[in-house]
């Protein structure tokens, strides 16, 4: 049986810059107006990377199984410390920004430097954590 899950979400690198979605300015959900990464809950039996590319594809339309996955990691998360979530990190070529079809979710995406991302004040605080502790395990960026 697998393990039990809240959601996952995805550092996706599209060429050198991390795809960043600008979530809606709302008051009825966590991190309202902040940058996020693809990703979301979990639906039915799922597996994270079947979480995963479910909600890449809504949110903007790429294909996860058709990227390198660099890492993964299942991690409690961050605003719910009783639940646990799975963190990828993808790269997909330069040539995949053509394929992004923006979803009905958020006000609208970017590609940034990852530094960029981190130095965001207004980035979801867990991903600037995951992030860095991707770079960290992988000993900067590649």
């Amino acid at each position: 049986m697998p393990e039990p899950f809240h959601g996952a979400k995805a550092a996706v690198f599209i060429g050198d810059k991390v795809l960043t979605l600008l979530r809606d300015d709302r008051h009825d959900i966590p991190f309202p107006a902040h940058w996020d990464f693809p990703g979301g809950g979990r639906e039915g039996a799922e597996t994270g990377f079947e979480t995963l590319a479910r909600e890449m594809r809504e949110e903007v339309g790429l294909d996860a199984y058709r990227a390198e996955r660099l890492w993964q990691i299942r991690l409690p998360a961050m605003h719910r410390a009783h639940e646990m979530i799975w963190f990828y990190v993808l790269r997909l070529p330069e040539s995949a920004v053509t394929d992004i079809v923006f979803g009905d979710e958020g006000q609208g995406w970017a590609l940034l430097d990852p530094e960029g991302f981190l130095a965001l004040p207004n980035a979801v605080p867990s991903l600037v954590i995951r992030l860095r502790m991707w770079i960290e395990h992988n000993g900067g960026l590649p």
